[in-house]
């Protein structure tokens, strides 16, 4: 060996043992606490509420975990000889069979006390895994530098996995067993029954909506569309404020809160901005004209009123991001910022044609639509929460002669009718019916147009075209234009009827 080979020698081995690192793990903490389980069932009810078995770091402890697990479930009694039937006869491990392995480590069990400690301990070192994971895909994607992922959709998509980390402690997704899923619609049943109202989902704060939607379910794609004029953008913000001004948080074990009644809100007006918005909810909740509000042409008494009922908004968990023209990344990136820092039970987003998808070339306006529909219902997937979508409606509608909307009317229809779980669209015939009036009043059909007019006044109706978990139908609703407020009707003997 000549002298630059002798030198490099040991420089080779000590790179070669700088690359080589194992993942973090702990195979004793492992082996303990399925020990501890084996003896006393009890300890897997010490870590089962935060401990899957994917966590595990040995394929074969994972195994032994899933099984006790669901053996401790049925009621039955987890140990050595119970779990090895439900194992491979011939595996080793090492020098043991895997029913010597079992035994090993049931007599080896330390005492219960510690099992959360172990729980604990294991969880951490998966989380690292996962963290370590996520890091050397940066670093490689980083250094590729694909052409289909620029830096800044690199950013959002490790902005994403981290906030799924942090939030469930695991990004895979996978299948999750049926049992699991039983048990969550279970939970979902019993704080419907001890809910205000008993609805299932969160209350919109209109009683006739809820009863015929059980109110916003989690994870829901809502769509609310409407031809200009009609006020969406006040049963948007009416529902919002209502959300917002019930919430009721509720202390979790680990110290985190939990919305028992209302919620955090997040809206997204892409068209106002967050002073004119402000102005309309002061407006709603104050009964003081928005257009007054902004001429200046109040009292002394209703300028009070103002100042009043913003000191008490000022608490409101209602957060609005103005941006005009975000893309859907933007927008998940956002979210998931706010749900992280203040929680957030309902998202608004107003509205969807204002919105950008990721303009790959040669794309057209539908296919940018559809991006951006599909990425709202996945978002509200990932962060469980109900997004509240609006959408304008084609012309189709004006050319007709019944205005009343159709899932047909919905621009780029297809995509969003498809998405959404839920289409209500709000109609007010006042809105027509005022612009057909006779310009002499002595004419015969003034009389006809004036009845006509006293029927419609003041109310307006929310179809419910589309339902994936309830009826379709019609909801009667009042309407006060000079507060843009909707609200229950006084009768409730026309409220709503079914298709």
């Amino acid at each position: 060996m000549n002298d630059a080979a002798r030198k490099l020698a040991p420089l080779a081995k000590d790179q070669a043992e700088q690359h080589y690192r194992e993942a973090p793990n702990n195979l004793e903490a492992e082996q303990a606490l399925l020990g501890a389980i084996l003896v006393n069932n009890d300890a897997y009810y010490r870590v089962s509420d935060f401990l899957k078995p994917v966590h595990l770091y040995e394929p074969l402890h994972r195994r032994i975990f899933e099984i006790a697990g669901e053996i401790i479930r049925m009621g039955k009694t987890a140990n050595p000889v119970t779990v090895k039937t439900f194992l491979k006869a011939d595996d080793k491990v090492g020098d043991l069979t895997v029913a010597q392995y079992l035994a090993r480590l049931a007599a080896e069990a330390v005492s219960i006390i510690n099992a959360e400690d172990y729980g604990r301990a294991i969880y951490d070192l998966a989380l690292r895994r996962s963290l370590i994971t996520i890091g050397e895909d940066m670093v490689n994607i980083a250094y590729d530098a694909p052409l289909d992922m620029p830096p800044q959709n690199q950013i959002e998509d490790a902005e994403r996995r981290l906030f799924e980390l942090a939030e469930t402690g695991r990004y895979d997704g996978g299948f999750q067993s049926f049992n699991d899923a039983v048990a969550l619609a279970i939970d979902m049943a019993g704080q419907a029954f001890e809910r205000d109202g008993h609805l299932s989902g969160i209350s919109t704060g209109i009683h006739s909506l809820d009863s015929k939607m059980g109110g916003l379910q989690r994870s829901d794609l809502i769509i609310l569309a409407g031809r200009p004029g009609m006020g969406k953008t006040s049963l948007a913000t009416n529902i919002a404020y209502n959300i917002a001004a019930s919430y009721d948080p509720e202390v979790q074990p680990d110290g985190s809160f939990k919305a028992k009644n209302g919620g955090v809100v997040g809206f997204y007006s892409l068209e106002m901005s967050s002073e004119q918005l402000a102005t309309r909810i002061i407006s709603e909740q104050t009964e003081v004209s928005s257009s007054k509000i902004r001429r200046g042409e109040i009292s002394e008494a209703e300028f009070e009123k103002l100042v009043a009922c913003s000191q008490m908004m000022q608490k409101v968990p209602l957060y609005i991001d103005q941006t005009g023209g975000i893309s859907i990344a933007q927008l998940a990136a956002r979210a998931r910022r706010l749900k992280r820092q203040r929680g957030l039970d309902v998202l608004v987003v107003d509205y969807i044609q204002l919105m950008t998808g990721s303009k790959k070339s040669g794309e057209n306006r539908v296919q940018e639509i559809t991006e951006i529909t599909t990425g709202l219902k996945a978002l509200g997937k990932e962060l469980n929460v109900p997004i509240i979508a609006l959408s304008q409606l084609s012309r189709a509608v004006e050319s007709r002669e019944d205005k009343r909307p159709q899932l047909s009317d919905l621009r780029e229809s297809g995509s969003i009718e498809q998405d959404a779980d839920v289409v209500l669209f709000v109609f007010r015939e006042e809105y027509y019916v005022k612009n057909v009036e006779p310009r002499d009043e002595f004419d015969p059909k003034y009389e006809e147009w004036k009845m006509q007019m006293e029927k419609v006044k003041g109310t307006a109706d929310v179809i419910i075209a589309k339902q994936r978990h309830g009826p379709t139908g019609t909801v009667k609703l009042a309407f006060q234009s000079e507060f843009t407020r909707f609200s229950d009707l006084a009768d409730p003997s026309f409220t709503q009827y079914e298709h």
